[in-house]
């Protein structure tokens, strides 16, 4: 199995459904061994929006693995992330959903939630709203004309 990963040509979101497909599959067969992200640094001379989305999402999930900077180990290259596993990433449609029912403490309107999900796409943000209200994660109901939709409290 490789060793590294090359997220350089993909948007923000699918690179990160790459990385959990790729690190994901490589802790299904037991191969925990370190790996390379290949992110690149961006053209703006700041570091790149995938370079932080990507960074971002390995800080966020860190009871799941560990994760330095390209540019602390050597050769230096900020366009690199060293990742080793611990244990599998949850399903990036689980997290997606995680992050509705989160959003929608207060409640909102589909469009709204449309708009702050909006780089996952119109049809999986809509798909993952009707499952949650079907789950029961997330009550819906009519303001006005518009339906919003609320996170159940939890008890």
């Amino acid at each position: 199995m490789s060793a590294e990963i090359d997220l350089h040509g993909l948007t923000q979101v699918e690179a990160v459904e790459a990385l959990v497909k790729f690190y994901n599959a490589r802790v299904r067969k037991g191969d925990c061994r370190r790996f390379e992200v290949i992110h690149g640094y961006g053209s703006s001379g700041t570091g790149g929006a995938l370079r932080l989305r990507v960074r971002s999402f390995l800080a966020r999930h860190s009871d799941c693995l560990r994760y330095e900077p390209g540019e602390s180990y050597s050769p230096a290259n900020p366009g690199k992330t060293l990742v080793v596993p611990i244990k599998e990433l949850p399903d990036t449609l689980d997290m997606l959903a995680e992050e509705i029912v989160e959003y929608c403490a207060n409640a909102r309107t589909i469009s709204k939630i449309s708009g702050k999900f909006r780089r996952h796409g119109d049809a999986r943000v809509q798909a993952a709203v009707k499952t949650l209200e079907k789950q029961g994660a997330l009550n819906s109901f009519f303001k006005g004309q518009y339906r919003h939709y609320q996170a159940k409290l939890q008890a």
